[in-house]
């Protein structure tokens, strides 16, 4: 089943997400290729705008905060990785 059926979504949708750099595809040549990640990402567009009201903007801040938040857990992640090897 391609991305747009799985995700819900039309293809005019899909490009204005990708226009406003909330969806990002892993591979753009010959064709847009998303991942698991990005199906999780759309459900969360989807339940900002359509459950909970967010306009644009909203959504931008909200994605921002999430990629920043998941951007600090792996470096949180090497941080312990490191602190956890022996020393000597």
């Amino acid at each position: 089943m391609d991305f747009l059926a799985r995700a819900h979504v039309d293809r005019e949708t899909l490009e204005i997400w990708i226009e406003e750099e909330w969806l990002v595809p892993s591979q753009t040549t010959p064709e847009r290729t998303f991942t698991e990640a990005d199906l999780a990402r759309v459900q969360l567009i989807r339940d900002l705008t359509d459950d909970l009201g967010v306009n644009a903007e909203g959504v931008g801040v909200v994605l921002s905060l999430v990629d920043q938040v998941h951007g600090l857990r792996n470096v949180l992640a090497e941080v312990l990785s490191t602190a956890r090897e022996p020393r000597g």
